[in-house]
Protein backbone atom coordinates (compact mmCIF):
# COMPACT_ATOMS: atom_id res chain seq x y z
CA UNK A 1 0.00 0.00 0.00
CA UNK A 2 2.82 2.45 0.61
CA UNK A 3 3.52 2.48 -3.17
CA UNK A 4 -0.06 2.77 -4.41
CA UNK A 5 -1.60 6.12 -5.81
CA UNK A 6 -3.89 7.32 -3.32
CA UNK A 7 -6.16 8.42 -6.28
CA UNK A 8 -6.73 4.76 -6.93
CA UNK A 9 -8.92 4.82 -3.66
CA UNK A 10 -11.41 7.42 -5.19
CA UNK A 11 -12.79 5.02 -7.96
CA UNK A 12 -16.05 3.70 -8.84
CA UNK A 13 -17.56 4.91 -5.40
CA UNK A 14 -21.16 5.48 -5.32
CA UNK A 15 -22.43 9.00 -4.05
CA UNK A 16 -24.66 8.60 -0.61
CA UNK A 17 -24.97 11.41 1.02
CA UNK A 18 -23.29 14.58 2.65
CA UNK A 19 -23.29 14.48 6.41
CA UNK A 20 -22.34 17.83 8.65
CA UNK A 21 -21.18 18.35 11.91
CA UNK A 22 -22.14 21.06 14.48
CA UNK A 23 -21.04 22.12 17.84
CA UNK A 24 -23.26 24.30 19.29
CA UNK A 25 -22.94 27.23 22.07
CA UNK A 26 -24.59 26.46 25.11
CA UNK A 27 -28.09 28.27 25.05
CA UNK A 28 -27.07 30.44 28.02
CA UNK A 29 -23.94 31.62 26.29
CA UNK A 30 -25.84 34.86 24.18
CA UNK A 31 -27.23 35.82 27.52
CA UNK A 32 -24.17 36.17 29.46
CA UNK A 33 -22.13 37.88 26.63
CA UNK A 34 -25.11 40.44 26.66
CA UNK A 35 -24.71 40.71 30.45
CA UNK A 36 -20.93 41.15 30.52
CA UNK A 37 -21.08 43.86 27.97
CA UNK A 38 -23.91 45.47 29.86
CA UNK A 39 -21.16 45.60 33.05
CA UNK A 40 -18.74 47.05 30.60
CA UNK A 41 -16.63 43.62 30.25
CA UNK A 42 -15.24 42.70 26.33
CA UNK A 43 -15.36 39.60 25.49
CA UNK A 44 -13.22 38.05 22.79
CA UNK A 45 -13.08 34.74 21.06
CA UNK A 46 -9.54 33.12 20.97
CA UNK A 47 -9.60 30.11 19.23
CA UNK A 48 -8.15 27.63 16.23
CA UNK A 49 -11.46 27.38 13.72
CA UNK A 50 -11.34 28.63 10.58
CA UNK A 51 -12.26 32.40 10.38
CA UNK A 52 -15.68 31.93 8.86
CA UNK A 53 -16.60 29.41 11.64
CA UNK A 54 -15.40 31.87 14.11
CA UNK A 55 -17.38 34.00 12.57
CA UNK A 56 -20.60 32.27 12.23
CA UNK A 57 -20.36 31.68 15.80
CA UNK A 58 -19.38 34.81 17.69
CA UNK A 59 -22.16 36.31 15.78
CA UNK A 60 -24.79 33.63 16.91
CA UNK A 61 -23.70 34.44 20.60
CA UNK A 62 -23.86 38.38 20.28
CA UNK A 63 -19.41 38.82 20.15
CA UNK A 64 -19.60 40.73 16.40
CA UNK A 65 -23.54 41.12 17.25
CA UNK A 66 -24.28 40.36 13.39
CA UNK A 67 -22.15 44.10 12.64
CA UNK A 68 -20.52 44.26 9.44
CA UNK A 69 -17.15 45.28 9.04
CA UNK A 70 -15.93 43.49 12.02
CA UNK A 71 -12.77 42.41 12.22
CA UNK A 72 -11.80 38.61 12.66
CA UNK A 73 -7.97 38.67 12.62
CA UNK A 74 -6.34 35.43 11.75
CA UNK A 75 -2.90 33.94 13.30
CA UNK A 76 -1.56 34.89 10.06
CA UNK A 77 -2.04 38.72 10.62
CA UNK A 78 -1.24 38.33 13.66
CA UNK A 79 2.54 37.08 12.16
CA UNK A 80 2.69 39.99 10.16
CA UNK A 81 1.98 42.38 12.62
CA UNK A 82 4.26 44.35 14.97
CA UNK A 83 4.02 44.20 18.60
CA UNK A 84 2.99 47.47 18.37
CA UNK A 85 0.38 47.62 15.90
CA UNK A 86 -1.14 44.60 17.71
CA UNK A 87 -1.11 46.85 20.80
CA UNK A 88 -3.03 49.10 18.94
CA UNK A 89 -5.68 47.09 17.59
CA UNK A 90 -6.13 44.36 20.02
CA UNK A 91 -8.47 46.77 22.14
CA UNK A 92 -11.10 46.79 19.45
CA UNK A 93 -10.48 43.10 17.98
CA UNK A 94 -13.54 41.19 19.32
CA UNK A 95 -12.54 37.42 17.32
CA UNK A 96 -8.92 35.61 16.71
CA UNK A 97 -9.48 32.41 14.39
CA UNK A 98 -6.68 30.15 13.40
CA UNK A 99 -4.28 31.46 16.43
CA UNK A 100 -1.43 28.98 18.34
CA UNK A 101 -0.34 29.23 21.70
CA UNK A 102 2.21 32.06 20.78
CA UNK A 103 -0.43 34.13 19.24
CA UNK A 104 -2.43 33.86 22.48
CA UNK A 105 0.43 35.47 24.52
CA UNK A 106 0.84 37.90 22.23
CA UNK A 107 -2.63 39.06 22.26
CA UNK A 108 -2.63 38.65 26.31
CA UNK A 109 0.33 41.17 26.45
CA UNK A 110 -0.78 43.29 24.14
CA UNK A 111 -3.91 44.02 25.98
CA UNK A 112 -2.04 44.31 29.14
CA UNK A 113 0.03 46.73 27.90
CA UNK A 114 -2.61 49.24 26.93
CA UNK A 115 -3.95 48.72 30.38
CA UNK A 116 -6.87 46.57 30.26
CA UNK A 117 -7.11 44.07 32.74
CA UNK A 118 -6.87 40.54 31.29
CA UNK A 119 -8.70 37.35 32.02
CA UNK A 120 -7.99 34.26 29.61
CA UNK A 121 -9.38 30.96 29.31
CA UNK A 122 -7.95 27.34 28.13
CA UNK A 123 -7.84 23.58 28.53
CA UNK A 124 -5.06 22.74 27.07
CA UNK A 125 -0.92 22.53 28.23
CA UNK A 126 0.11 24.77 25.50
CA UNK A 127 -2.58 27.45 26.82
CA UNK A 128 -0.47 27.75 30.48
CA UNK A 129 2.05 30.21 29.19
CA UNK A 130 -1.15 32.66 28.28
CA UNK A 131 -2.92 32.17 31.45
CA UNK A 132 0.31 32.35 33.50
CA UNK A 133 0.75 36.06 31.87
CA UNK A 134 -3.08 37.21 32.30
CA UNK A 135 -4.15 38.68 34.87
CA UNK A 136 -6.72 36.13 35.83
CA UNK A 137 -6.03 32.94 33.92
CA UNK A 138 -8.94 31.03 33.78
CA UNK A 139 -8.91 26.96 33.42
CA UNK A 140 -11.50 23.92 32.16
CA UNK A 141 -12.24 22.01 35.31
CA UNK A 142 -13.41 19.26 33.22
CA UNK A 143 -11.61 19.01 30.02
CA UNK A 144 -8.54 21.19 31.08
CA UNK A 145 -5.14 19.45 31.80
CA UNK A 146 -3.35 19.10 35.12
CA UNK A 147 -0.78 21.33 33.67
CA UNK A 148 -3.55 24.41 33.09
CA UNK A 149 -5.28 24.34 36.12
CA UNK A 150 -2.19 24.41 38.13
CA UNK A 151 -0.97 27.64 35.60
CA UNK A 152 -4.12 29.06 36.67
CA UNK A 153 -6.45 31.67 38.98
CA UNK A 154 -9.50 30.42 38.55
CA UNK A 155 -10.57 26.54 37.86
CA UNK A 156 -13.95 26.29 36.03
CA UNK A 157 -15.95 23.26 38.00
CA UNK A 158 -18.67 23.29 34.73
CA UNK A 159 -16.64 24.64 32.18
CA UNK A 160 -19.26 26.88 31.14
CA UNK A 161 -18.85 30.70 30.25
CA UNK A 162 -21.72 31.65 32.24
CA UNK A 163 -20.16 30.89 35.35
CA UNK A 164 -17.35 33.58 34.66
CA UNK A 165 -19.84 36.35 33.97
CA UNK A 166 -21.84 34.72 37.24
CA UNK A 167 -18.45 35.29 39.45
CA UNK A 168 -17.78 38.88 38.26
CA UNK A 169 -20.93 39.74 39.81
CA UNK A 170 -20.50 38.04 42.80
CA UNK A 171 -17.14 39.64 43.34
CA UNK A 172 -18.89 42.81 42.64
CA UNK A 173 -21.15 42.24 45.39
CA UNK A 174 -18.77 40.94 47.68
CA UNK A 175 -16.51 44.43 47.05
CA UNK A 176 -19.60 46.02 47.59
CA UNK A 177 -20.32 44.45 50.86
CA UNK A 178 -16.67 44.95 52.37
CA UNK A 179 -16.82 48.60 51.86
CA UNK A 180 -19.84 48.49 53.67
CA UNK A 181 -18.48 46.80 56.55
CA UNK A 182 -15.41 48.90 56.98
CA UNK A 183 -17.05 51.61 56.22
CA UNK A 184 -19.67 51.04 58.90
CA UNK A 185 -16.76 49.99 61.33
CA UNK A 186 -14.71 52.80 61.34
CA UNK A 187 -17.05 55.34 62.15
CA UNK A 188 -18.60 53.05 65.00
CA UNK A 189 -15.37 52.82 66.34
CA UNK A 190 -14.39 56.71 65.36
CA UNK A 191 -16.98 57.51 67.68
CA UNK A 192 -15.52 55.31 70.43
CA UNK A 193 -12.57 56.69 70.23
CA UNK A 194 -13.72 60.25 70.40
CA UNK A 195 -15.99 59.93 73.41
CA UNK A 196 -12.72 58.58 74.96
CA UNK A 197 -10.31 61.26 73.73
CA UNK A 198 -12.73 64.70 74.22
CA UNK A 199 -14.34 63.42 77.81
CA UNK A 200 -10.77 62.67 79.28
CA UNK A 201 -10.13 66.29 78.80
CA UNK A 202 -13.09 66.92 80.87
CA UNK A 203 -13.23 64.57 83.56
CA UNK A 204 -10.95 62.17 85.70
CA UNK A 205 -13.16 59.15 85.00
CA UNK A 206 -13.19 57.05 81.99
CA UNK A 207 -16.16 57.92 79.92
CA UNK A 208 -16.26 54.23 78.95
CA UNK A 209 -15.27 51.11 80.60
CA UNK A 210 -13.71 48.73 79.10
CA UNK A 211 -16.81 46.01 79.85
CA UNK A 212 -19.26 48.78 78.36
CA UNK A 213 -16.82 48.99 75.02
CA UNK A 214 -17.04 44.74 74.42
CA UNK A 215 -20.51 45.14 74.75
CA UNK A 216 -20.56 47.84 72.03
CA UNK A 217 -18.20 46.16 69.79
CA UNK A 218 -20.12 42.87 70.08
CA UNK A 219 -24.14 44.13 69.83
CA UNK A 220 -24.13 47.39 68.21
CA UNK A 221 -20.60 46.68 65.78
CA UNK A 222 -20.48 42.58 65.32
CA UNK A 223 -24.01 41.72 64.16
CA UNK A 224 -25.13 44.82 61.78
CA UNK A 225 -21.85 44.38 60.39
CA UNK A 226 -22.29 40.42 59.97
CA UNK A 227 -25.87 41.77 58.06
CA UNK A 228 -24.05 44.52 55.88
CA UNK A 229 -21.46 41.48 54.93
CA UNK A 230 -24.59 39.18 53.28
CA UNK A 231 -26.37 42.36 51.94
CA UNK A 232 -28.13 41.11 48.47
CA UNK A 233 -27.12 42.64 45.51
CA UNK A 234 -27.97 46.12 44.33
CA UNK A 235 -29.71 46.55 41.68
CA UNK A 236 -27.26 47.84 38.98
CA UNK A 237 -24.44 45.50 39.95
CA UNK A 238 -24.41 44.59 36.55
CA UNK A 239 -24.68 48.22 34.65
CA UNK A 240 -21.79 49.61 36.30
CA UNK A 241 -18.30 50.02 34.82
CA UNK A 242 -15.42 48.21 35.84
CA UNK A 243 -13.83 50.15 38.36
CA UNK A 244 -10.63 51.15 38.44
CA UNK A 245 -7.78 48.60 39.42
Amino acid sequence: LENTDSSSYEQNLTYVGIMGLQDPARTEVPASVALAHRAGVNVAMVTGDHALTARAIATEIGILEGVPGERVVTGEEIEAMSDAELEAAAPDIRVYARVNPEHKLRIVAALKNQGHIVAMTGDGVNDAPALKRADIGVAMGIVGTDVTREAADIVLADDNFATIVEAVEQGRVVFDNLKKVILFLLSCNMSEVLIVSITSFFSPQAALLPLQILWINLVTDGLPALALGVDPAESDVMTRKPRNA
